[in-house]
């Protein structure tokens, strides 16, 4: 079974913007190696004759026409806003980039 390092957990959370404690780091390599391992025991299943699916139960999706109704214009859309930038919303930055 494939074992997770501790640099691997440390770059999924570096690319999910996680800061993580090292016990953290420890509790997911533990968790993510079990994952795998059920993963490859999945691999190991015989599913010829399976139809592939995206849903384990019917999904009844029905479509609707795209037709174009009433709708606001920009400046409308914008009236209301806190704040409004070149045409756009807008909103404070959330994520800091370094």
């Amino acid at each position: 079974m494939a074992k997770i390092s501790k640099e691997e957990v440390e770059e999924i959370a570096l690319l999910a913007r996680l800061r993580l404690t090292e016990a953290e780091v420890e509790r997911l390599r533990g968790e993510l190696t079990a994952i795998l391992g059920y993963v490859e025991k999945l691999q190991g299943l015989n599913t010829d004759g399976v139809e592939p699916m995206t849903h384990a139960v019917p999904l009844d999706c029905p479509l609707r026409a795209d037709e174009v109704g009433p709708s606001f214009s920009q400046d409308e859309a914008l009236s209301s806003a806190p704040q409004a930038l070149e045409g756009h919303f807008g909103v404070p930055r959330i994520i800091e980039v370094d």
